[in-house]
């Protein structure tokens, strides 16, 4: 019960005391210092007293007061001085520094203030561990770290244009840290704006308190760089200095680049390059800026925050955590001194100052050292500045110019790819047996995945190698061929499904520095110059699409493409409306046939309107015209005319019939990238290009095509021989790639086409590593082909030449026409044989019709002639009787005169014949009163002085087949119709 007791009578006060310090408003800071000397403790209190003296940087009626102790070489007893001393005076914040030379080190400051949230400002630890804030939780410092070197390395490196390095570093926190910073600075833009990496040709690591370098150093010399960065303390790299002398790797052509640490190490070689922060060891300096650095930080969190509390008192209270001492640490950081006695201070994320200055140190001579730069920061631009003087710089083995910084090997590994025609390759079984042929190199394949060795052999050929050979022979050097491990160009793929990607094929191959050049069709563009090196291009060309001809197919009226329906339809409108006016024309002008007073047989020979339609049809064909022309003056001009219009009609007719049927190739059914049915493409229309290829990424970086790309994706091929084959075959419908090769294949067989404009532009180029020394010098030997003319005579001999003869050829030779083309006109032909076939029987059939119905009519004019002549001999008769009659009646002796008549009437008449229906002749006197007699278009031949009659008596009108009886033949009744109605056979004395 005593212990709960005092348990909250502890709280209780705790409470008591922190509410009165909330209640009351602070007026009173300390800040503790741990310094080197006296000297630097008086610096400090004076410091204290100005900054008390100045109203506008401390908070409101605020005093500060100065707490200092020194280190301890015993790490427990500068944390217990740290409570006694320090805490127990409740610091606001420490400034702590320590000897460069020794083993002390503020660390145990930092872990201490860093348990009660104490900011604890270095003014000259440097080391990395620093940085880390799970470690040193509330620690800044006004000095930059050894690590932020590397943003000078990368200036200077970009300065001098060195691409390539070795690094040498520790193996600890320092080394790793200022390597990974490396590697960011190296993959930055440089001040200009220009994106270009500088690489890690090799990385050498050390353990501290090293004893020989020897063998890495050996292992550094083989390599290309001449470019050494070096970090490392001074007894390492006197260890390392040492051995790079014994290896000859310090003379004329090297270049150093030491830290601060190592600049003044007996041993470093002459013409090094080194660095020394600017303000580094002035430690007053310091200590002016970071007490400036706190009080604007304490006014700042005065005037923010309402809750400031006292900072920890003792280090008894283990679970007290100072929130106002985290408060004061982020204000700490967010501050920014523009003119201090060191330059520029800000703060970064882990509490390492930002726009540290260096000075460009080197090494002329043994043991004296002079500044030939500066890295600065420029107050106009607010970045930091490098300033070299290069002209007083001395490199190794006391050279005025600056090296290289790299030798150029003169054996390079050079890759390819097998792609026609560029690359052919032919296997060979056994090279120490069968040997490559002249124009041949030896191309072997090694398969790296494979855990069994199966390597192959060949020998290749091509546009890319006699390439190969020629940039040898100029820049002399030799190398070695071989064929893509994977039969890749390269592209970004995941690795064995972890997500991560890597670059396979050649590309992989100079990225993994398995290879140092790439001969071969590859394809520039922006994702594969991040990752290489690409000389100038070699070839220029594009993308196209590659499908197979569709052969025309010729349709029964073939011979009428030529014009289009509506010409046709106008033709043969116009031949009928011609031979109408002209029909006309000459009818009724007064020169015509039908008009010509004195001509004889006018009405035969005028111009008809079939004789008119005879003429246009002849004129418009070309036939002979031998009759039926016209005769008017305006219907010649009108035939002149038409003749004219036939003409034309006719040439170009036959013209466009040449160009259609004998000229005429199969088109493409492509027009073009743009084209629907690869926009959106149907189920059975399938497309495709090489998977990973230059092409592939194309389409998978522009986003107007990335529904193609999605399309395609699935069906896309691993090389471009097969995806050829595919369309030769017809599994596939188009191939798009690169426009070099699909000519090349089309131009090798006619049955393939490539289809539409070239799209996505681009060059091939010589690939080589980042960094590589060889880039000008094979850039340079590119240009000098093209303006020699050298590439054109490789077009010449591997593209043109001997491949799109035969193509070419048939193109231009005529197609040779044969049944299939010209069958509409056969059928045309067998149709007017079958008309006029079909014509003559009508005709025969009309004509038969036409002589029975002239018959007829013959027989009609016949029979009134007959009738005429009869009627007139009656009319005489009777008018002979009537006046014998007179004379008789005059003479007494009518009666017996008209029986001696009648009588001699049908004497005449027994003896004549008539002609009936079933073409028999019959006497008239078996006819004659008593008997009956049908008759059917009777022919009456009466005897002399008998007249038969035909008349159209219409007192009594019979038909057909009317038995008539002739008891009186005297009497004028009808006998019998013959050939139409109203016609009636009657006989009379």
């Amino acid at each position: 019960m005593m212990a709960s007791g005092w348990v909250w009578l502890c709280l209780l006060l705790a409470g008591w005391t922190s509410n009165n310090s909330m209640a009351a408003k602070i007026t009173n800071f300390t800040i503790g210092a741990v310094l080197n000397d006296d000297r630097h403790d008086t610096l400090f209190r004076e410091a204290i007293t100005e900054l008390n003296s100045d109203f506008t940087l401390l908070p409101v009626n605020a005093t500060l007061h100065s707490a200092s102790m020194r280190l301890d070489p015993n790490p427990i007893r500068t944390a217990l001085k740290m409570c006694n001393y320090l805490i127990a005076q409740q610091v606001y914040a420490v400034i702590v520094s320590h000897p460069v030379k020794g083993d002390l080190s503020p660390a145990t400051i930092s872990y201490t203030g860093g348990f009660y949230h104490i900011p604890i400002v270095g003014i000259s630890s440097r080391e990395a561990a620093f940085s880390d804030k799970n470690i040193h939780v509330s620690f800044l410092r006004t000095v930059a770290p050894f690590f932020h070197q590397a943003d000078v390395w990368a200036a200077l490196l970009r300065h001098f244009h060195f691409w390539q390095v070795m690094v040498i570093h520790s193996a600890d926190v320092d080394g790793y840290t200022l390597l990974n910073r490396l590697q960011t600075q190296f993959q930055s833009n440089d001040d200009d704006g220009e994106q270009r990496e500088i690489k890690f040709e090799l990385t050498k690591e050390f353990v501290p308190e090293l004893e020989d370098f020897s063998k890495e150093l050996q292992e550094i010399s083989e390599g290309q760089s001449r470019v050494y960065l070096v970090y490392a303390n001074a007894a390492d790299a006197a260890v390392i200095f040492r051995d790079a002398a014994k290896l000859n790797l310090t003379g004329a052509g090297h270049i150093w680049l030491v830290t601060e640490q190592a600049l003044d190490v007996p041993g470093v070689p002459i013409g090094a390059l080194g660095l020394q922060q600017m303000h580094a060891s002035n430690e007053a300096a310091h200590i002016r800026d970071s007490l400036y650095l706190l009080s604007s930080a304490l006014r700042e969190m005065e005037g923010s925050e309402k809750d400031i509390t006292a900072p920890p008192q003792d280090c008894n209270s283990s679970g007290a955590v100072w929130e106002t001492g985290r408060l004061y640490f982020e204000y700490i950081k967010k501050q920014v001194l523009n003119d201090g006695l060191t330059g520029k201070i800000a703060f970064d994320d882990n509490g390492d100052r930002l726009f540290s200055e260096y000075d460009i140190v080197n090494v002329n001579r043994p043991h004296a050292k002079t500044k030939v730069g500066q890295f600065f920061y420029s107050k106009y631009q607010n970045v930091l500045k490098l300033n070299v003087n290069d002209s007083e710089i001395v490199w190794p083995g006391g050279l005025r110019q600056k090296p290289e910084g790299f030798i150029i090997p003169t054996f390079l590994k050079v890759m390819t790819i097998v792609e026609q025609p560029f690359v052919y390759a032919r296997r060979i079984n056994d090279p120490s047996v069968e040997a490559c042929n002249d124009g041949e190199v030896a191309c072997p394949w090694f398969n790296n995945t494979a855990e069994s060795s199966t390597d192959r052999f060949y020998c290749c050929r091509g546009y890319c190698i006699d390439l190969l050979k020629e940039l040898a022979k100029k820049n002399n050097f030799t190398y070695s061929l071989a064929l893509s491990p994977d039969g890749q160009f390269g592209s970004l793929s995941p690795k064995n499904g972890t997500g991560k990607k890597e670059w396979n094929g050649l590309i992989g191959e100079l990225v993994e520095d398995r290879a140092d050049m790439i001969v071969a069709p590859l394809t520039i563009n922006p994702e594969r110059a991040q990752v290489i090196e690409f000389s100038k291009p070699f070839k220029y060309q594009g993308i196209t699409i590659l499908e197979k001809k569709q052969p025309k197919s010729s349709t029964l009226v073939s011979f009428l493409q030529p014009f289009r329906d509506t010409l046709w339809i106008l033709v043969m409108v116009s031949v009928h409306v011609v031979a109408l006016v002209l029909y006309l024309l000459d009818r009724f002008s007064p020169f015509g046939r039908f008009r010509l007073a004195n001509a004889e047989n006018t009405e035969e020979d005028a111009l008809n309107l079939s004789s008119a339609i005879w003429f246009a049809w002849g004129v418009l064909l070309n036939s002979g015209i031998g009759e039926g022309t016209p005769r008017s003056f305006s219907a010649r001009v009108l035939g002149m005319v038409w003749a004219g219009f036939a003409m034309i009609i006719v040439a170009s007719y036959t013209a466009n019939l040449a160009a259609f049927l004998v000229l005429d190739r199969p088109k493409t059914s492509l027009s073009g990238i743009n084209d629907p049915r690869l926009r959106n493409p149907m189920e059975n229309f399938t497309y495709a290009t090489v998977r990973g290829s230059a092409v592939d990424m194309y389409f998978r970086r522009q986003v107007e095509l990335s529904n193609m790309y999605r399309t395609m994706e699935g069906n896309n091929y691993p090389t471009a021989e097969e995806a050829i084959e595919a369309v030769k075959e017809g599994k596939l419908k188009a191939f798009i790639w690169d426009s070099s090769r699909l000519e090349f294949e089309a131009a090798q067989d006619c049955d393939l086409v490539t289809a539409g404009e070239l799209f996505g532009r681009s060059g091939y180029g010589i690939g080589l590593r980042k960094g590589s020394p060889w880039t000008d010098v094979i850039t340079l030997s590119v240009l000098d082909f093209h303006e020699r003319g050298f590439m054109e005579d490789l077009d010449e001999r591997w593209i043109k030449l001997g491949s799109g003869q035969q193509c070419e050829h048939d193109e231009k030779t005529p197609a040779t026409l044969g049944l299939k083309n010209m069958a509409g006109v056969f059928i045309l032909v067998a149709a007017g044989i079958v008309c006029g076939v079909g014509l003559i029987f009508i005709e025969i059939m009309y004509k038969r019709h036409q002589i029975r119905r002239q018959r007829r009519m013959e027989l009609a004019r016949h029979v009134t002639d007959k009738w005429r002549t009869m009627v007139e001999k009656r009319k005489n008769l009777r008018a002979a009787l009537e006046n014998q009659r007179s004379r008789l009646k005059s003479n007494g002796k009518v009666n017996d005169s008209m029986t001696a008549t009648r009588r001699t009437v049908g004497n005449k008449m027994a003896g004549s014949n008539i002609r009936t229906a079933n073409n028999t002749e019959e006497n008239l006197a078996t006819l004659m009163p008593g008997n009956m007699m049908e008759m059917q278009s009777a022919q009456y031949h009466p005897p002399d002085g008998v007249t038969g009659l035909f008349s159209a008596n219409r007192r009594s009108k019979l038909t057909r087949g009317t038995s008539v009886d002739m008891t009186d033949p005297l009497q004028q009744q009808p006998a019998v119709v013959c050939g139409r109605p109203g016609l009636y056979v009657d006989f009379s004395v």
